[in-house]
């Protein structure tokens, strides 16, 4: 069950369930990202992230690659980059190929508006 949220029409509202499911993957993300500070290929952090969801007992949906995509996408820096945008997560363009990787300045930021705003 999904709705708009009347403040930000693009944006949809879910469940808490799934809320504390994309924030366990988000976290889990920024872990696997930190580890590698210049970033690693798309599939490796889909090897990362599966490894550590196993180890913890965490199950792996079908739909669990799209769901870290989808996470990485909604707080992947913009091109250019908005102003006082405090997403993490950004495209190396020194790299080629799909890297992903997070940026150490913007995440305290990011960590503590996301703490605040689960609050």
């Amino acid at each position: 069950m999904t709705h708009l949220d009347e403040g930000a029409p693009e944006r949809v509202l879910r469940s808490p369930m799934r809320q504390r499911y994309d924030r366990t993957l988000l976290n889990d993300l920024i872990a696997v990202l930190e580890a590698s500070p210049a970033g690693l290929r798309r599939w490796s952090v889909m090897r990362a992230m599966r490894t550590r969801r196993q180890r913890a007992g965490h199950e792996i949906t079908p739909k669990f690659e799209d769901e870290i995509e989808r996470l990485f996408r909604e707080y992947c820096i913009t091109e250019p980059p908005r102003e006082n945008d405090t997403r993490p997560f950004f495209k190396p363009k020194e790299k080629a190929g799909e890297v992903w990787a997070v940026d150490p300045a913007r995440l305290p930021a990011f960590l503590e508006r996301a703490h605040e705003e689960a609050a």
